[in-house]
C-alpha cells in the first residue's frame, strides 16, 4: 500500500477553512478540477465530474465536525488505484489565526508503480490546497456566491416598417 500526505498553512481562522471545505458536497465551491458534485445515499456517496468529464463516485466513511476531518473511500474513478481511502483534515495553528490544512491517502497502485502513484495523487493534493488557498484568499470565487451569468441584452420590439 502507498500513502502520500499534502500540507499547506493558509492564512484563515480554521472555523472559516472547514466552513468552506467540510461539507462533503463542497469541492466545487474551492478545486476548479471539480466543476461539479452529486450528493446520493443520504448525504454519503458524492458523484463528482472532473474538467475532463470524468466520473468520481466516492464514499464518505468517516465525519468529525469537531475536530473539522472527514475521510472517503474511492468506490469509482479513472484512477490506476484500488483501496483508495483519504482524509481531509483542518488543524489549528497555535498562537496564529491559521489553519494547516492536511489531505492524505493510502492506496495500492493498479498498473503502476508506487512513485507514480503517489506522484499522482501527491500533485492532486498539493494542487488542490493550492486551490483552496486561493478561494479563501478571494482570487477566485466559490459556487455558492458566483453571481449568476448576465441575462442576454433585451433588444427593443421592430416599431413597423421604416
Amino acid at each position: 500500500m502507498a500513502t502520500t500526505t499534502a500540507s499547506l498553512d493558509i492564512p484563515a481562522s480554521p472555523d472559516r477553512v472547514w466552513q468552506l471545505i467540510g461539507g462533503f458536497d463542497s469541492l466545487p465551491d474551492w478545486l476548479p478540477y471539480i466543476p461539479a458534485s452529486e450528493l446520493s445515499d443520504g448525504g454519503r456517496v458524492r458523484s463528482l465530474r472532473n474538467e475532463d468529464g470524468g466520473v468520481i463516485v466516492e464514499r464518505l466513511e468517516a465525519f468529525d465536525n469537531k475536530a473539522r476531518t472527514y475521510s472517503y473511500s474511492i468506490l469509482q474513478a479513472p484512477f490506476p488505484v484500488t483501496g483508495y481511502l483519504s482524509t481531509l483534515t483542518v488543524h489549528e495553528t497555535p498562537g496564529q489565526d491559521a489553519a494547516r490544512v492536511e489531505w492524505s491517502g493510502a492506496f495500492t497502485p493498479d498498473g503502476i508503480s508506487d512513485d507514480e502513484a503517489i506522484a499522482l495523487f501527491h500533485g492532486i493534493y498539493a494542487d488542490g490546497l493550492a486551490a483552496l488557498n486561493r478561494t479563501l484568499s478571494g482570487s477566485r470565487v466559490p459556487r455558492t456566491s458566483r453571481p449568476s451569468p448576465p441575462a442576454p441584452p433585451v433588444r427593443p420590439a421592430p416599431t413597423g416598417r421604416r
